[in-house]
């Protein structure tokens, strides 16, 4: 597009941005080309259908130009623009956090029965996130239960400064606390639910990693350790003390360590209660309780 004039018609961007996403070999060029157009000049799918000959000026192209260059040299769609939808929630994102992806939603689906029944039993359901990030978890949980709260906790202070945002924008603040902690350590009460979708690619995996995540998502968030599987035995030894009596504890895991980490947590007195597929078929999440 920086070969384009000073002003564009609606469709003619989304071509030239789409011709150039194309030519990079970026996968799924149109979808891309559509979602940074539409961002950019404020316009909808609808506009581009009904008046496809609208005239965008001179800013809005060079940002749409800028946006375009930014994709081509690998940056995430996502992360050009600022913000991903999760769980029908707009969560803003930040070099701090892990981009929300759609199977996390697998976990989110798996416990919510647990935390709508918790709530009702109980009068509330407190839930626990570790390694909130962009506090996807939580905060799609307390969007569907009102008489939920959450503590989010992260080691990184600009990751709960974004699940800090995020929790306001969606007006659920009030019931959403951000606590900086290594894991555990200066986590105190107890929670029905603990949660987490921990760091679980091993150290020795990360260069081989696809672009957009070796480069874009912060490797803090995604190493964990040696065999991927340290925060899980974090998880299991620390958990006993913060659980209510009755709580369980959700994890998102790797596609191959369903059974590393069941062996983990039974170990440390727990058993698998439930066990989700991702929409690719993969071991995606698992529960447990004491």
């Amino acid at each position: 597009m920086a070969e384009t004039a000073k002003t564009a018609t609606l469709s003619g961007a989304f071509r030239a941005a789409r011709d150039r996403l194309a030519g990079a070999g970026v996968d799924n060029p149109a979808l891309d080309a559509r979602l940074i157009v539409e961002h950019f000049s404020g316009t909808t799918r609808k506009d581009a259908i009904l008046m496809p000959d609208h005239v965008l000026g001179a800013d809005v192209i060079a940002a749409i130009d800028a946006a375009i260059t930014r994709r081509t040299t690998g940056e995430p769609v996502h992360r050009i623009l600022g913000f991903r939808e999760f769980y029908g929630l707009k969560l803003y994102l930040s070099p701090e956090t892990l981009e929300p992806r759609p199977d996390t939603e697998t976990l989110v689906d798996m416990v919510l029965p647990f935390v709508r029944e918790t709530a009702e039993r109980e009068g509330e359901c407190r839930i626990l996130d570790l390694g909130t990030g962009t506090g996807a978890i939580p905060l799609a949980l307390l969007s569907q239960v009102e008489k939920a709260v959450a503590v989010g906790a992260d080691i990184s202070q600009g990751a709960l400064t974004t699940a800090r945002r995020n929790a306001e924008e969606l007006g659920l603040a009030n019931r959403f606390t951000a606590k900086k902690s290594d894991w555990f350590a200066k986590i105190s009460g107890r929670f029905h639910l603990i949660v987490s979708n921990p760091p679980y690619i091993p150290s020795k995996d990360i260069d081989g990693l696809e672009q957009d995540v070796r480069d874009f998502d912060p490797h803090l968030a995604l190493d964990g350790g040696d065999d991927g599987l340290d925060p899980y035995r974090i998880i299991a030894a620390g958990a006993a003390p913060h659980l209510e009596r009755g709580g369980k504890i959700a994890l998102e895991i790797g596609f191959d360590q369903r059974i590393d980490v069941t062996g983990i947590f039974r170990e440390a007195g727990y058993e698998l209660a439930v066990a989700r597929h991702d929409l690719a078929g993969n071991d995606r999440a698992l529960f447990f309780q004491r």
